[in-house]
């Protein structure tokens, strides 16, 4: 299965200047948990819900402060002609829960982990993706 079965293709866009509390907003009005960052360059990274919780508020960033100061670098992405299994791998070695998927530089799509989750033909692969790519946190004990 190609990745284009199984992206999402409407993928909104920030900019690294766009403030921390804009994007919140945005991901509240959108129901989703990342939203790329995109420079005049081309991708700079992907922030999360985490990031704006952990790097922002929680590093005592102002709400007006710019995203790109707290986004995830990832350099991970995806191309559309991959398979589902070649963009779940990167995703695993990455350690990552969502692959921006590129086209000419531009963001076309992305994948989460529920969309390789949830669409794999054989809920084996499923589950290794998964166990893979979600592997809890050992505590600092």
């Amino acid at each position: 299965m190609k990745v284009t079965e199984i992206m999402t293709t409407d993928v909104e866009t920030v900019s690294p200047e766009a403030t921390i509390e804009q994007v919140a907003s945005m991901m509240k009005d959108l129901d989703v948990g990342a939203i790329p960052v995109v420079g005049d360059d081309g991708l700079k990274g992907i922030v999360t819900d985490r990031d704006l919780v952990i790097r922002g508020i929680a590093s005592q960033f102002p709400l007006d402060a710019p995203v790109g100061r707290i986004i995830s670098k990832s350099t991970a992405t995806g191309s559309r002609d991959m398979d589902v299994e070649e963009a779940a791998e990167i995703m695993r070695s990455a350690q990552i829960r969502r692959l921006p998927i590129l086209e000419d530089d531009e963001v076309v799509g992305i994948v989460s982990l529920g969309d390789v989750a949830v669409k794999q033909d054989d809920p084996e692969d499923s589950e290794v993706a998964l166990e893979d790519i979600s592997k809890p946190a050992e505590p600092d004990r």
